[in-house]
């Protein structure tokens, strides 16, 4: 069990103590981002539905003390219908009637695959008690076995991108690694082949990709900078320090371009999330000063509305115009 997930179940049994209900939790609130459908948009009211991102945001709000439950179901039941026979899923696009249709292939499947399952296993009683669910998590996890890769002992984007990525091998890590203790074989096992195929101790870094031409591009935030952070998100274990000089280090590089990104992209509001868990104040203040006019923009995602209100339901306040923030 991954340290997110350990927290996660922390908050549910310090409220049975307390003899207060899992709803005693704050209540994720996705007005403007999902509709009656169940569908969840990339931007409040926009007409762009990527289940993965769905999925993040869910997850992210889960494991850091948010009440999911309602959104998360209602999610669920709207695209297990839409999962195509070969257990992907792809992209969804609303049309004038407030129809979703589809109307792109997923950017990668293995992803999404593993947070599809995993966002299914945080509602366990739901889960068994739904043969659609259960259908739907066994026909996923069918699709992303058919992508592990033995050769590297990674998994593979889709089968038309045969190339393995870090970020994503992470997250179907943090799959593996949500299975109990007993069953923790095939999590090591990655944890292994990741750090083997994409650690370069020569470079202190991590690849972000198997395919060769990513390593001769010049390094942008996303995905090479990101990519080295990301490890953290999941508790991945296999670093070249603690986790705590692995951030301080990152930060140290980076995190001025961090507090930047909304000015031309979306602002990493998972960022601001890590930051809290690592007890970083002054960074996930930081964040809310420097980011959050843009709320609800077509900057803003609704992963990075998920962590404005994780931090919000910790107090987090920003920072004042006078404190330097580089």
């Amino acid at each position: 069990m991954t340290l997110k997930h350990w927290m996660s179940n922390l908050v549910l049994v310090m409220a049975l103590l307390h003899n207060s209900p899992a709803s005693a939790l704050p209540l994720l609130d996705l007005a403007g981002y999902q509709d009656e459908s169940g569908a969840i948009s990339i931007l409040n009211g926009g007409n762009t539905a990527d289940p993965y991102f769905a999925l993040q945001a869910l997850l992210l709000a889960h494991d850091n003390g948010l009440d999911v439950s309602a959104s998360a179901t209602k999610f669920a039941n709207w695209l297990t219908p839409l999962q195509k026979p070969d257990g992907t899923f792809d992209r969804f696009c609303k049309m004038p009637n407030k129809t979703w249709v589809s109307c792109k292939a997923a950017d990668a499947d293995d992803s999404l695959l593993a947070l599809w399952m995993l966002l299914l296993q945080t509602m366990p009683q739901k889960l068994n008690a739904n043969p659609t669910w259960l259908k739907s998590h066994a026909v996923a996890k069918k699709a992303l076995d058919q992508l592990y890769q033995p050769s590297r002992g990674v998994y593979m984007v889709s089968p038309v991108y045969l190339h393995g990525l870090l970020m994503d091998n992470l997250e179907v890590w943090s799959l593996k690694a949500s299975a109990p203790r007993a069953q923790q074989k095939e999590a090591d096992d990655l944890a292994a082949a990741i750090n083997k195929t994409f650690w370069q101790s020569a470079n202190n870094q991590f690849l972000v990709s198997t395919q060769l031409e990513q390593q001769s591009e010049k390094p942008q935030f996303y995905p090479d900078y990101v990519a080295q952070i990301f490890p953290l998100l999941v508790d991945f274990k296999l670093l070249p320090q603690t986790p705590r000089l692995y951030y301080q280090s990152w930060m140290r590089k980076h995190r001025a371009d961090w507090l930047k990104q909304g000015e031309k992209d979306y602002p990493w509001g998972l960022l601001a999330v890590l930051a809290l868990r690592q007890s970083d104040m002054r960074g996930a203040s930081c964040w809310i000063r420097e980011n959050t006019a843009m709320r609800h923009s077509n900057r803003w995602a609704v992963t990075d509305e998920v962590a404005f209100q994780i931090l919000a339901s910790r107090k987090v306040q920003a920072v004042a115009p006078a404190v330097s923030c580089q």
